[in-house]
């Protein structure tokens, strides 16, 4: 049990009315806002998820807005975001909200945690910020706050863990202005009680604070270590014809970059030469088909593109073609599809300017 003199709901809402940042979210309760605004920040930065949010809503102003659109045009708004699974779950519930609930967004936190890619965090985000249900929400900010302030050393990804903090943080809610609170103590954490270098000299729990009393403060919370990443190497050939046209194919599967686009993919063991490329029972099968007439390594190391269980080593081949598919994509209308961040990089860097496409020819 917290102890009651800490008034630690009190102090920080009092802090939160004077520091809080001007979000735009802030200035609603409408739970299609919050909701947005939310399952764009889980695992996402406020600083670069907000320009997501502001185009969100600006081609999406309400939840029948998001569920008429197509997963296409969803996946591409969410371009450069990562975790893409957010971006289908969040079409899906808002086709949900629309279709099955006409519009309207449930008002229970247990009612909440039944719609698709919602869990405790964001149910109760909506529930308080809301409707004033008295739920508290842990996230990342809230766990360091509060492992830091009680001293607590249990780890914050594991099962005693979770429960743990959640039942403190329940402790903790004040009997009114539980959203102000719930965004108080996750501001507080984002601004004040920061991952590194936290401002404790002018905290507000600096004299009761047990972490920065017994010097742990940068020890605090635990996380247990992940499991081990694994590498793996992609060759993606860009096919590109007289004409200026190319090919994109679509994943399948239950990947991360599911119903999102790539060029042809050919995926080795290791980093490999042009010589053990083409060695490659899918290379010789796309050389046949197209007719290949040259081919260019784009860059000499690989891209590494890092992912929370997996670092993508990849590089990029560019493929003179003789021939490509009725369906052949333009290069100007590569743009629209939604692509892995990994190759929109690579799209606005190579294919940007003619000139430097030419350049790449012999």
């Amino acid at each position: 049990m917290p102890n009651s003199d800490l008034n630690i709901s009190k102090k920080l809402i009092v802090w939160y009315l004077q520091y809080q940042r001007n979000l735009p979210w802030r200035s609603t309760k409408l739970p299609y806002r919050i909701w947005l605004s939310e399952i764009i920040l889980q695992q996402t930065r406020v600083k670069q998820g907000l320009p997501y949010y502001l185009s969100f809503i600006s081609e999406f102003p309400t939840v029948n807005h998001l569920a008429n659109a197509s997963e296409e045009k969803v996946l591409k708004l969410w371009q450069g975001l990562g975790y893409y699974s957010r971006a289908r779950n969040l079409h899906a519930t808002a086709k949900y909200v629309s279709e099955e609930l006409n519009g309207i967004f449930p008002t229970k936190y247990m009612e909440l945690l039944k719609l698709k890619g919602v869990g405790d965090y964001t149910a109760s985000a909506i529930a308080s910020i809301c409707y004033d249900e008295p739920t508290a929400v842990v996230d990342g900010n809230v766990y360091r706050v509060l492992s830091r302030l009680f001293g607590i050393e249990t780890p914050i990804n594991n099962t005693d863990g979770i429960k743990e903090f959640k039942k403190l943080a329940q402790l903790l809610l004040p009997s009114e202005e539980i959203g102000t609170y719930n965004q108080a103590i996750m501001d507080f954490g984002s601004q004040q009680c920061k991952p590194i270098k936290p401002d404790c000299i002018s905290c507000i729990f600096n004299e009761s604070c047990i972490a920065l009393q017994k010097k742990k403060v940068s020890e605090l919370p635990v996380k247990l270590k992940k499991t081990k990443v694994k590498k793996i190497y992609f060759n993606y050939l860009v096919l590109l014809s007289e004409n200026y046209k190319t090919t994109l194919q679509q994943r399948t599967g239950k990947g991360i970059w599911k119903n999102l686009y790539e060029f042809p993919l050919i995926e080795t063991e290791a980093n490999c030469t042009f010589n053990e490329l083409q060695k490659q029972d899918n290379f010789q099968k796309l050389s046949e088909k197209y007719l290949f007439k040259s081919v260019i390594n784009y860059n000499d190391q690989p891209i590494i593109h890092k992912l929370s269980h997996r670092h993508i080593y990849t590089r990029f081949w560019i493929v003179e073609v003789s021939k490509l598919p009725k369906n052949a994509i333009p290069i100007n209308d590569l743009e629209k599809y939604p692509v892995p961040i990994l190759i929109g990089n690579f799209i606005d860097k190579f294919f940007k300017k003619k000139e430097s496409l030419q350049k790449q020819k012999k």
